[in-house]
């Protein structure tokens, strides 16, 4: 006997009604990936105080409620963990059959950014304000709708048994529907989410056993892309300031280089155990910008020290660590492939992001996935953690 989404119930036979459907859902918790889903959440917890810690004191930004941004922090948390709760229920393979309505309204959603509908936000258009001082940033879930939609056209006819590996119709095919909605978002511009689409396609084309020619060939067309980016004029003068300032750390420290020399200062001056939460002295100075968001990880250097950040970059490993281990025991390459596309969106985006508040990566206005401030990235991330769960749980009991 089978419940509704494939969860197994067979070692409640012949129990039916009522008690089968307790079984079943007993059966869905024990099977969840708690690692993952803990980890996630003290990340999630650590986000809160440390955006608390750096707009409590923001009274052009909080209205003078010091409490507003750690309130709304929360509420997106609840929120996102909702909508993993949702996504466990439907289940992936549910979500598979979903995959063109899904893949149809991001792309609507994305090309609204473009209307008048659209809002600037630091300097990427990029946002639709949906009123009540809320805003929508449909980027973060094109994420999930690319690695849908890879999944399915890569994944069908070798789960169906007709091939051991995708051919290269299919990919090209793939690779199609991936590039639209990218080249979209890049007209915003949004270079930073762009990046992150890019690096998620080359894990899917790694996990489906593509064949090597097709990643040599996205890598090369990716260089290709970036040169012909750069030379046609497609980028504005703020990322253009960001990559030079990047290139050369000396570059205008007051101005384009400011982000990161402060940013490096605050880890720097958090030694071993930091300041103390609400004690940085650039933290509450408001010498780094946007710490809230982007900026994030340097609260927890400065004022949690080396250990409070080290703990994050720990949670983070758990987090990967488990998706690795959910992709690799799937019996199906679409669950394999749906999980090489979040581990690689979730081990470059947090790379990324504190790797430019290191001045080891340009800055690119991405968020600290489950750490920093931002409904859009926590509610797309969290869906994604319903995903694995969902892969895990929906897995054979034998596996």
């Amino acid at each position: 006997m089978t419940a509704p989404h494939g969860f197994s119930v067979s070692r409640y036979a012949p129990e039916r009604g009522t008690l089968a459907k307790l079984a079943a859902r007993d059966s869905v918790v024990r099977r969840l990936d708690w690692p993952i889903l803990l980890s996630a959440l003290a990340l999630s917890g650590i986000g809160a105080l440390l955006v608390w810690s750096a707009t409590r004191g923001r009274t052009e930004l909080n209205n003078g409620d010091p409490y507003y941004f750690l309130l709304r922090h929360l509420l997106n948390t609840g929120i996102g963990v909702t909508l993993m709760i949702g996504t466990i229920w439907l289940g992936h393979r549910t979500l598979r059959g979903a995959v063109p309505i899904l893949y149809t309204l991001s792309i609507v959603l994305i090309l609204t950014v473009l209307t008048p509908l659209g809002a600037t936000i630091n300097g990427a258009h990029a946002w639709i304000v949906v009123g009540g001082g809320f805003s929508l940033q449909p980027s973060e879930f094109v994420k999930i709708t690319i690695i849908l939609v890879m999944a399915m056209l890569l994944a069908a006819k070798v789960d169906a048994g007709d091939q051991l590996h995708p051919d290269h119709r299919t990919v090209a095919k793939a690779l199609t529907l991936a590039a639209l909605p990218m080249g979209i978002v890049m007209l915003m511009p949004d270079l930073g989410s762009v990046m992150v689409m890019a690096v998620i396609v080359l894990g899917v084309l790694l996990a489906s056993g593509a064949s090597n020619r097709w990643v040599l060939g996205l890598i090369g067309a990716g260089v290709l892309g970036a040169v012909l980016v750069t030379a046609l004029g497609m980028l504005d003068e703020y990322q253009i300031n960001r990559f030079a300032a990047f290139a050369n750390p000396d570059l205008d420290p007051s101005g384009v280089g400011y982000n990161t020399n402060q940013a490096r200062i605050a880890i720097g001056s958090g030694g071993l155990l930091g300041a103390g939460l609400f004690k940085g002295s650039q933290t509450t100075g408001q010498f780094v910008p946007e710490q809230q968001t982007d900026f994030v990880f340097t609260v927890a250097g400065e004022e949690l020290g080396f250990v409070g950040a080290g703990l994050i970059l720990v949670l983070l490993g758990v987090v990967l660590w488990r998706a690795c281990r959910i992709a690799r025991e799937t019996t199906e390459l679409y669950g394999t492939v749906v999980a090489a596309g979040i581990i690689a969106w979730f081990a470059f985006q947090s790379f990324e992001n504190i790797g430019m508040t290191l001045g080891i990566m340009p800055v690119a206005g991405l968020p600290l996935p489950f750490v920093s401030y931002g409904g859009s990235s926590m509610f797309a991330v969290w869906v994604a953690i319903g995903l694995l769960q969902s892969i895990r749980v929906q897995r054979p009991m034998t596996a």
